[in-house]
């Protein structure tokens, strides 16, 4: 019998080694990742409630801040090394006298009802904080009444300062309001508007629902906004979820009610690490502790006038240790009052390293000695001692304590006082102090005319008395100078100047702690000017994910 050729079968199984081949050529060349999709509602908790999702009102509010700084956006932004860039404006430029600032708009930009912001938008929203009635912060008003506006065309806005003012950038970041849903409103109404929970701004994000629960707001939530000329967020929703303090806002997180703690206070840190789905992000702030010594008492602290005694008194502490131990690591130690990180930190800045041998020299040198069997140093009839404030703060409280303890092991007794916080501002006004701790808010443009000037001494907030010539000239000169690098030269001598003075003692620059559930992916932190900052990235943050086939080579490259 012939034999027959089975065409159909080698067909078969020709086909089916090629496409064995086809597989594994694919297995060995292509791969599947996942991949960010969008999807899902990220829940915050956070401490207080909101009371004007307006940023021209939000200043004193951080629930404010945080909601304002995803509604709205400004002409400019501020990154995290204090420096501004563009955000509405793209693009500006400054006259060679530091007097005229031109802004030119992104083409296309729109609210998210479709109208189209333009620099009627600017005019509007600077208008009502130079109105005297603006209810906002002083300063914004006041510095905004010094400046002159115009707008050139639709894109483009005219700032004319009546003289130079460095810091003025920082005063573009102020986010914007819609004039043509605003339109006619009064300064003085500002605060009454109902516009204040329901606001329409440029932001990432617009507010979708604010629910209330027994007369109280209880979340807002967000959705992404069409109209955002920036990166879409993969998130479909923000809810943010209000707690009367940051410990019940994290037992929130532990009962499952949110998925991320707007602030890990240090008393709650040892319970978030135990936390497995919890992560935590921690960051510097844009803050500062230190001590003002009462320079101005010079018959009452006849001890502070004395340069070598005020040094005498940092090298007697011992900083990182009380990092280390009362703040559990969550603070880096402070060398200058110009934040380290930002533009303006000069880096080879004097260290004054725990040297308690130094200090005792320092002290002995100036004529504070420790008598036989004593333990408070004198000159003369006098006695080293004086009473150091604080908040009543469980973490200032400590600190102040701490700092009491290491002083009197070199001789230098002090009392500590723990005072509620609006005391304490109030004495700090009104000079009635001896030695205080306090906490600073520095961010953006490190201008220290406030604090460190000498026409601040009696009605200003230079509370510590600081009564140079040559700072006061160098920061003074560093104020109308336009241009960075010049800046960063003056304040590089200001710097040594505080460091070789040492009017106050500088001690830590507080970490801020953020918990996020793992179930969100992408989170980043980097340094904080304020803390709504933690939420700079949040169009990169994504829940929901997808997989998709790349190439081995693309992989890698990643």
């Amino acid at each position: 019998m012939a034999r027959t050729v089975r065409w159909p079968a080698l067909l078969i199984g020709a086909g089916a080694t090629l496409l064995v081949i086809a597989l594994v050529y694919l297995a060995f060349t292509y791969t599947t990742i996942t991949v960010p999709a969008p999807g899902g509602t990220y829940v915050e908790g956070v401490a207080g409630l909101p009371h004007a999702i307006n940023p021209l009102l939000a200043a004193y509010n951080d629930v404010d801040r945080d909601l304002c700084a995803l509604v709205f956006s400004g002409l400019t932004r501020m990154n995290s090394r204090g420096e501004v860039e563009p955000d509405l404006a793209l693009k500006w430029e400054t006259s060679l006298d530091g007097l005229t600032y031109v802004f030119h708009l992104r083409s296309g930009l729109r609210w998210p009802d479709g109208a189209p912001l333009t620099a009627d938008d600017v005019l509007f929203t600077i208008g009502l904080m130079q109105d005297p009635d603006f209810p906002g912060p002083s300063d914004l008003g006041a510095l905004w009444r010094t400046v002159q506006v115009f707008k050139d065309d639709d894109q483009t806005v005219r700032f004319v300062l009546s003289e130079p003012f460095a810091p003025f950038l920082d005063y573009t970041t102020v986010g914007l309001l819609p004039t043509h849903i605003l339109s006619g409103t009064r300064a003085a109404d500002l605060s009454s508007l109902d516009f204040n929970l329901q606001p329409v701004g440029s932001g990432p994000f617009q507010v979708a629902e604010v629910e209330t629960q027994g007369g109280d707001i209880a979340s807002v939530l967000l959705k992404p906004n069409p109209e955002y000329y920036g990166p879409k967020p993969y998130l479909e929703g923000v809810r943010f979820r209000f707690y009367p303090s940051y410990q019940s806002a994290f037992r929130a997180y532990q009962a499952g009610e949110v998925e991320g703690v707007g602030r890990v206070l240090l008393s709650e840190l040892p319970q978030a690490r135990q936390e497995a789905d919890l992560n935590l992000y921690s960051a510097p702030l844009a803050d500062q502790v230190l001590i003002f010594l009462n320079l101005a008492k010079r018959d009452e602290l006849p001890f502070f006038q004395e340069k070598e005694v005020r040094q005498a008194l940092l090298y007697g502490l011992d900083r990182q240790g009380l990092v280390d131990g009362v703040l559990e690591g969550q603070a880096i130690v402070a060398h200058s009052p110009v934040l380290a990180g930002t533009w303006a930190y000069y880096e080879g800045i004097r260290r004054y390293e725990y040297d308690p041998q130094q200090a005792r020299a320092l002290l002995d040198g100036a004529g504070w000695t420790l008598p036989p069997g004593g333990k408070v140093r004198t000159k003369g009839e006098l006695g080293f001692s004086f009473t150091l404030l604080s908040s009543t703060d469980p973490v200032q409280v400590a600190v102040a304590q701490e700092v009491a303890r290491q002083w009197q092991a070199v001789g230098v007794y002090v009392t500590t006082v723990a005072v509620p916080p609006l005391e304490l501002r109030d004495r700090l006004e009104r000079r009635d102090y001896q030695a205080a701790l306090v906490e600073l808010a520095l961010p953006g443009n490190p201008d220290p005319y406030p604090l460190w000037h000498q026409t601040q001494i009696t009605t200003g907030q230079n509370y510590a008395g600081l009564d140079h010539r040559r700072i006061s000239e160098v920061i003074e000169t560093a104020r109308i100078t336009v241009d960075p690098a010049r800046q960063a030269v003056l304040y590089r001598e200001f710097q040594e100047l505080f460091a070789d003075e040492v009017p106050a003692i500088l001690l830590y620059q507080p970490v801020y702690t953020y918990g996020v559930d793992r179930k969100v992916q992408g989170v980043q932190m980097g340094p904080l000017m304020i803390p709504s900052d933690r939420l700079a990235t949040i169009s990169s943050w994504y829940i929901a994910t997808r997989r998709v086939i790349v190439s081995q080579a693309e992989v890698a490259s990643r």
